[in-house]
């Protein structure tokens, strides 16, 4: 294993490079990085890497961090080993809704506490530092008052998880995957009552506005009046490459104080022989972290479909390609194919004008 991954390139060239949030102390290890570093390498998948590994389609992945420990640990090892500075635990459907499908509510607090056990495990024996970001995804319900759950009881169910990860040994909370405001906001006040520093990520794949109506400008509102400020904020999932990289570029333009995430699929998922295949080559997802570092992002990952190989060749190209200026939609669809929307939505609301689709899309 390389113990002695090389720092970032000097990020001077790019001066709309968002600097590290003024307001909080670098007390963290991923706030330490942060003001280290001009960006961090994330991890990839977690699904697509453990149903490599066998688990069935259907099956809680959070089960295996007791059942196939070996497994969890060979997933965590494989993201440090391919350079990441940072990496997830296997925790995202933590949560007591979610567990409930599979009679294992009553194992939340354990399931997350060994997540986060073997995680620590992985990253102290890393010979550099690497961040445990304890994952807690969406509870899966809907909230009030379209739904039935209300703010306390989801503040409830994260809090319960993010004790178990803090318990485990997490360095950092991390929200993910979040579609409303108003989990994103229990989310954050749950995080606050386990003390922890934490991040956060919607998913952006409805036109480019999360399933419930969020765009990129909204939820760099949203942070800015949470009580508990995340280190970090940003994007995850949703289409592929391309919409997240048009998400960075609105969550730039609003001008905010965090670092930014981008966490993007590897390509877009097509059915083939049975299996789910994602079509991101290594050489795309390599583009794509040199065009989110160009973009303005300063945690740079990959999500669904994102496997060893393709995080080796994002370090290698972010490490290697010098920083440029900041690229345009143009440039964005040249090198990882179109929008799957004409708009990201943004300024729709406000009157203004939509950041329509330049380019053609990919075939």
């Amino acid at each position: 294993m390389n113990t002695s991954l090389p720092a970032a390139a000097p990020h001077a060239a790019a001066p709309h490079s968002a600097a590290p949030h003024s307001a909080a102390p670098a007390t963290d290890p991923l706030s330490r990085l942060l003001a280290a570093r001009d960006w961090l390498l994330a991890d990839g998948a977690t699904g697509t890497n453990l149903f490599n590994m066998g688990l069935a389609s259907g099956e809680p992945p959070e089960l295996w961090n007791t059942d196939e420990p070996q497994k969890i640990r060979a997933l965590y090892k494989g993201a440090v080993d391919a350079g990441s500075d940072l990496f997830l635990t296997n925790s995202f459907g933590g949560n007591a809704s979610r567990l409930k499908l599979h009679r294992a509510e009553a194992r939340v607090h354990e399931l997350n506490r060994v997540a986060a056990e073997l995680g620590r495990e992985i990253a102290d024996k890393a010979g550099h530092p690497v961040v445990v970001a304890g994952s807690m995804g969406p509870t899966g319900e809907i909230m009030a008052p379209m739904g039935t759950l209300t703010h306390d009881i989801a503040v409830e169910m994260f809090h319960e998880q993010a004790e178990g990860l803090k318990d485990g040994g997490a360095d950092v909370l991390w929200v993910e995957t979040i579609s409303a405001p108003e989990e994103f906001a229990a989310a954050a006040e749950a995080c606050a009552r386990a003390g922890m520093p934490w991040c956060g990520t919607m998913s952006f794949d409805t036109a480019g506005r999360t399933m419930m109506g969020v765009t990129s400008a909204q939820m760099v509102a949203l942070v800015g009046k949470l009580a508990h400020q995340p280190i970090a904020f940003g994007a995850n999932c949703g289409v592929g490459a391309s919409d997240l990289m048009r998400t960075v570029l609105g969550f730039v333009a609003a001008g905010p104080e965090q670092p930014i995430i981008a966490k993007g699929n590897a390509g877009i998922p097509k059915y083939h022989d049975g299996h789910i295949h994602y079509d991101g080559t290594p050489d795309l997802m390599a583009d794509y972290a040199v065009l989110a570092r160009d973009a303005g992002a300063r945690i740079i990952g990959g999500c669904c479909g994102t496997m060893p190989d393709h995080l080796r060749s994002m370090r290698k190209a972010l490490e290697e390609r010098a920083p440029g200026p900041r690229p345009t939609l143009d440039e964005i669809a040249a090198r990882l194919g179109g929008f799957s929307s004409a708009s990201d939505g943004t300024g729709d609301d406000a009157g203004g004008p939509a950041r329509e689709r330049r380019g053609r899309r990919r075939g």
